[in-house]
């Protein structure tokens, strides 16, 4: 296990992601500040910090269910650029780009998730 949070690669990636969404979501509405744009952005923070909250935590279990919450706020961000691909306030182009990268994100939390859970069984851990 990583010593740091900052050397899992799903950090690392889920952290680009979120500048990125930063970005792309400066070109919205000025009218979707408090709306689409808080919520994309506030979602794709989320993300990352709940992976360093959960890698700080004392248990896997505690971790396990830090980044079952990132995961709910991965699939967040994927719902609301998918919304905002639809009012065209993202080109289709950067979208898929988005897309891409939640879907390795996704991935990646995934695999972590699985092999925290493959460990507590292998311990006796509750699941």
């Amino acid at each position: 296990m990583a010593r740091s949070y900052r050397e899992l690669l799903v950090w690392q990636k889920a952290k680009a992601l979120a500048v990125q969404i930063y970005r792309d979501t400066e070109q919205f509405p000025k009218n979707e500040t408090y709306g689409l744009t808080s919520q994309i952005r506030r979602a794709a923070v989320s993300v990352v910090s709940n992976i360093a909250e959960g890698q700080g935590r004392l248990t896997p279990g505690e971790f396990l269910h830090f980044l079952g919450q990132a995961r709910g706020s991965l699939l967040e961000v994927d719902t609301q650029l998918a919304i905002a691909l639809d009012l065209t306030y993202l080109k289709r182009d950067r979208y898929e780009i988005l897309d891409h990268e939640i879907y390795q994100v996704l991935g990646l939390l995934n695999r972590l998730i699985e092999s925290l859970r493959k460990s507590r069984s292998e311990t006796g851990s509750n699941p």
